[in-house]
Protein backbone atom coordinates (compact mmCIF):
# COMPACT_ATOMS: atom_id res chain seq x y z
CA UNK A 1 0.00 0.00 0.00
CA UNK A 2 2.81 2.54 0.95
CA UNK A 3 4.75 1.93 -2.41
CA UNK A 4 1.28 2.17 -4.24
CA UNK A 5 1.17 5.41 -2.70
CA UNK A 6 4.38 6.74 -2.92
CA UNK A 7 4.15 6.21 -6.59
CA UNK A 8 1.49 7.76 -7.16
CA UNK A 9 3.17 10.82 -5.53
CA UNK A 10 6.13 10.22 -7.76
CA UNK A 11 4.14 10.30 -10.82
CA UNK A 12 6.40 8.94 -13.97
CA UNK A 13 9.67 7.53 -11.91
CA UNK A 14 7.83 4.29 -9.29
CA UNK A 15 10.39 3.80 -6.48
CA UNK A 16 11.94 0.43 -6.79
CA UNK A 17 10.51 -2.08 -4.14
CA UNK A 18 12.51 -3.33 -2.01
CA UNK A 19 11.27 -5.81 1.63
CA UNK A 20 13.75 -6.72 4.05
CA UNK A 21 14.19 -9.12 7.18
CA UNK A 22 17.47 -8.99 9.23
CA UNK A 23 19.13 -10.14 6.17
CA UNK A 24 22.13 -8.01 6.78
CA UNK A 25 22.58 -10.11 8.97
CA UNK A 26 22.19 -8.60 12.35
CA UNK A 27 24.39 -11.80 14.05
CA UNK A 28 21.83 -11.17 16.82
CA UNK A 29 20.78 -14.72 16.91
CA UNK A 30 18.92 -16.35 20.50
CA UNK A 31 17.02 -19.69 20.89
CA UNK A 32 14.71 -18.09 23.70
CA UNK A 33 11.90 -16.61 21.54
CA UNK A 34 11.24 -20.08 19.83
CA UNK A 35 11.71 -21.81 23.34
CA UNK A 36 8.73 -19.18 24.57
CA UNK A 37 6.63 -20.03 21.95
CA UNK A 38 6.97 -23.52 22.59
CA UNK A 39 6.06 -23.10 26.05
CA UNK A 40 2.97 -21.08 25.52
CA UNK A 41 1.74 -23.77 22.75
CA UNK A 42 1.80 -26.35 25.67
CA UNK A 43 0.39 -24.03 28.34
CA UNK A 44 -2.57 -22.92 25.76
CA UNK A 45 -2.95 -26.94 25.26
CA UNK A 46 -3.33 -27.37 29.41
CA UNK A 47 -5.75 -24.46 29.56
CA UNK A 48 -7.47 -26.02 26.51
CA UNK A 49 -7.98 -29.03 28.86
CA UNK A 50 -9.63 -27.62 31.33
CA UNK A 51 -12.56 -25.74 29.36
CA UNK A 52 -15.81 -27.12 30.18
CA UNK A 53 -19.07 -26.63 27.29
CA UNK A 54 -20.29 -23.31 28.61
CA UNK A 55 -20.42 -20.69 26.21
CA UNK A 56 -18.13 -18.80 28.06
CA UNK A 57 -15.41 -21.35 27.61
CA UNK A 58 -16.47 -22.14 24.08
CA UNK A 59 -15.53 -18.28 23.67
CA UNK A 60 -12.06 -18.61 25.17
CA UNK A 61 -11.59 -21.83 22.94
CA UNK A 62 -11.71 -20.19 20.20
CA UNK A 63 -9.46 -17.40 21.33
CA UNK A 64 -6.87 -20.07 22.80
CA UNK A 65 -6.60 -22.32 19.53
CA UNK A 66 -6.00 -18.88 17.93
CA UNK A 67 -3.07 -17.98 19.92
CA UNK A 68 -1.92 -21.78 19.90
CA UNK A 69 -1.37 -21.69 16.33
CA UNK A 70 0.12 -17.91 16.26
CA UNK A 71 2.96 -19.24 18.61
CA UNK A 72 3.40 -22.67 16.78
CA UNK A 73 3.97 -20.35 13.60
CA UNK A 74 6.12 -18.25 15.63
CA UNK A 75 8.15 -21.35 16.93
CA UNK A 76 8.47 -22.07 13.36
CA UNK A 77 9.66 -18.62 12.15
CA UNK A 78 12.01 -17.96 14.74
CA UNK A 79 13.63 -21.69 14.36
CA UNK A 80 13.77 -20.90 10.81
CA UNK A 81 16.23 -17.43 10.64
CA UNK A 82 18.83 -19.19 13.22
CA UNK A 83 18.72 -22.53 11.27
CA UNK A 84 19.03 -20.53 7.66
CA UNK A 85 21.17 -17.40 9.00
CA UNK A 86 23.40 -18.19 11.83
CA UNK A 87 24.05 -22.24 10.46
CA UNK A 88 26.58 -21.82 7.95
CA UNK A 89 29.78 -23.62 6.87
CA UNK A 90 31.97 -24.86 9.90
CA UNK A 91 29.15 -24.84 12.22
CA UNK A 92 26.66 -27.45 9.53
CA UNK A 93 29.78 -29.78 9.48
CA UNK A 94 29.82 -29.32 13.61
CA UNK A 95 26.59 -30.05 13.77
CA UNK A 96 25.17 -32.59 10.75
CA UNK A 97 21.81 -33.41 12.68
CA UNK A 98 20.68 -29.41 12.49
CA UNK A 99 18.95 -29.98 9.34
CA UNK A 100 16.97 -33.44 10.60
CA UNK A 101 15.99 -31.16 14.04
CA UNK A 102 14.69 -28.47 12.11
CA UNK A 103 12.65 -30.52 10.04
CA UNK A 104 11.63 -31.89 13.33
CA UNK A 105 10.73 -29.10 14.20
CA UNK A 106 8.67 -27.85 11.49
CA UNK A 107 6.49 -30.48 11.40
CA UNK A 108 6.15 -31.09 15.23
CA UNK A 109 4.54 -26.98 15.07
CA UNK A 110 2.64 -28.31 12.12
CA UNK A 111 1.02 -30.53 14.13
CA UNK A 112 0.87 -28.49 17.22
CA UNK A 113 -0.88 -26.46 15.19
CA UNK A 114 -3.11 -28.99 13.65
CA UNK A 115 -3.99 -30.50 17.41
CA UNK A 116 -4.63 -29.51 20.75
CA UNK A 117 -3.46 -32.71 22.56
CA UNK A 118 -0.90 -31.81 25.24
CA UNK A 119 1.82 -34.45 24.04
CA UNK A 120 1.93 -32.69 20.07
CA UNK A 121 2.83 -29.81 22.31
CA UNK A 122 5.49 -31.26 24.31
CA UNK A 123 7.17 -33.00 21.48
CA UNK A 124 7.62 -29.61 20.43
CA UNK A 125 8.89 -27.85 23.64
CA UNK A 126 11.50 -31.04 23.22
CA UNK A 127 12.60 -30.60 20.32
CA UNK A 128 12.74 -27.15 20.19
CA UNK A 129 15.26 -27.76 24.20
CA UNK A 130 17.32 -29.76 21.77
CA UNK A 131 17.90 -27.03 18.94
CA UNK A 132 18.18 -24.78 22.00
CA UNK A 133 21.32 -27.17 23.71
CA UNK A 134 22.74 -26.79 19.95
CA UNK A 135 22.37 -23.19 19.84
CA UNK A 136 24.05 -22.45 22.87
CA UNK A 137 26.47 -25.05 22.06
CA UNK A 138 27.76 -23.74 19.40
CA UNK A 139 28.27 -20.36 20.74
CA UNK A 140 30.33 -21.80 23.56
CA UNK A 141 27.91 -21.24 26.15
CA UNK A 142 26.76 -24.14 28.80
CA UNK A 143 23.50 -25.24 29.07
CA UNK A 144 21.27 -26.55 31.99
CA UNK A 145 17.92 -27.59 32.51
CA UNK A 146 15.59 -26.42 35.03
CA UNK A 147 11.72 -26.79 35.63
CA UNK A 148 10.23 -23.13 34.03
CA UNK A 149 8.94 -21.19 36.77
CA UNK A 150 5.91 -20.60 35.71
CA UNK A 151 3.11 -22.76 33.84
CA UNK A 152 3.39 -24.74 31.94
CA UNK A 153 6.16 -25.54 34.26
CA UNK A 154 8.33 -28.40 32.46
CA UNK A 155 12.03 -28.86 32.05
CA UNK A 156 13.37 -25.78 30.10
CA UNK A 157 17.07 -25.28 28.65
CA UNK A 158 19.09 -22.54 29.57
CA UNK A 159 22.09 -20.89 28.65
CA UNK A 160 24.79 -20.79 31.70
CA UNK A 161 25.67 -16.93 31.49
CA UNK A 162 28.18 -15.14 33.73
Amino acid sequence: MLYDLLTKLDGARPFAQVSAHCDIPCGIYDSTPAQIFALSVLRYCHQIDGLSDSPADQAKLVRLVSDKEKHAESVKHEVRIIWGDYFKGELLEKYPNIHTLTHSIMLAGSAAKQNIDVESAKKLVDLVNEFAETFWDSKGVETYRAVCPYEPKVETVYPKLG
